[in-house]
């Protein structure tokens, strides 16, 4: 069952990347006026095909629980750091960047 969780997934993975295309020829095709009737078409057949497999996916037991605004605005999404983890952190980086924040708060202007 889990196999069969994990081809699911992968398939709505898949079908992600294919819907986001194909909304992008879409919006190209609306851009210059054309006709995207065909295109849109194509593009709610994936979603029907998308709820079927969202379907079968929470049927396995695999549902997947959406953050509501306030949990989404609570995560931790800071970016991780550039320095190689093995480096000794530099003392004087932070203390520039308090530095240069305080000014600017206070009003002065670099040069």
């Amino acid at each position: 069952m889990d196999n069969k969780l994990n081809e699911i997934r992968r398939k709505i993975k898949f079908l992600r990347a294919e819907m986001l295309g194909a909304e992008d020829n879409i919006r190209k095709q609306v851009n210059r006026a054309e006709d995207c009737s065909e295109a849109a078409m194509h593009l709610m057949a994936m979603r029907v095909a998308m709820l079927g497999l969202i379907g079968e996916r929470n049927r396995l037991g695999g549902e997947e629980r959406l953050l509501n605004v306030d949990e989404r605005l609570k995560l931790d999404v800071r970016a991780a750091s550039r320095r190689p983890s093995n480096a000794a952190p530099d003392p004087g980086w932070r203390l520039a960047r308090v530095s240069v924040g305080t000014e600017k708060a206070r009003g002065r202007r670099e040069r």
